[in-house]
């Protein structure tokens, strides 16, 4: 009877310490990954003199659950979701991430009620205020020394092309694409001039599938145009 006890506790063991050390392992490479997310954020953060409380929070959920509320507007909270972390590179790609909603966050500071009504209108209607978050992103990559281009690689890599936006709440993907790369060609030309990306794989498929909108850039500058592009 104690031979069988002492058989059935070293099975146990044998089990268990593997997954104990599995745990482990997990949470290692959780936290590296929080750790990671912390730095960029809070450089992004200082860097731009960001006055508000925001923090940022790894989950690891492939995506946010369709019944969730954005935390980002209720809670001050960036949450990174796993499925979207595994599309981030480099830690400019992350900037970009991060950027983006730290210019969500900012909007439901301001505004009547304590942000509240800011809020409900980028919660509702978040098409027109998703391209000012593009260009904020872009002015808080830079300030923190972070390439802006990485923002179009990285919403080149994580965003689907719809076939129309009309009655869409989000811009279509090639259209935002666009307005970036034109927002960084004229305020911020010295990254198109020294482009590190250049040889970038996801950078080069943006080049090629914005050749029509990019050829209407070249002619708004060309003319010295300051009528806003029908981007497709």
């Amino acid at each position: 009877c104690m031979y069988k006890k002492i058989i059935v506790l070293m099975a146990f063991f044998a089990i268990v310490t593997p997954a104990f050390g599995y745990d482990e392992s997990v949470l290692a490479k959780e936290n590296s990954i929080q750790t990671r997310i912390d730095a960029v954020g809070t450089n992004l953060l200082n860097y731009n003199k960001i006055p508000k409380r925001i923090v940022f929070t790894y989950d690891k959920s492939e995506k946010k659950k369709l019944v969730s509320t954005d935390k980002s507007l209720t809670k001050r909270q960036v949450i990174v979701y796993d499925g979207l972390y595994q599309s981030v590179q480099t830690d400019d790609e992350l900037a970009a991430m991060l950027a983006r909603e730290i210019a969500t966050v900012m909007k439901s500071y301001s505004g009547l009620w304590g942000g509240m009504l800011d809020s409900l209108q980028v919660a509702l209607g978040s098409k027109k205020f998703e391209m000012v978050s593009d260009k904020r992103a872009v002015d808080y990559m830079v300030s923190a020394g972070y390439n802006p281009l990485a923002l179009i690689v990285y919403i080149n890599k994580t965003c689907p092309q719809k076939r129309f936006d009309k009655i869409s709440r989000h811009n279509l993907t090639s259209r935002r694409l666009a307005h970036i790369y034109e927002y960084i060609t004229y305020k911020y030309p010295q990254y198109l001039e020294n482009n590190e990306y250049i040889n970038n794989p996801y950078y080069q498929n943006f080049l090629l599938t914005s050749v029509d909108n990019r050829r209407k850039l070249e002619e708004k500058i060309k003319n010295k145009s300051s009528k806003e592009v029908d981007y497709e």
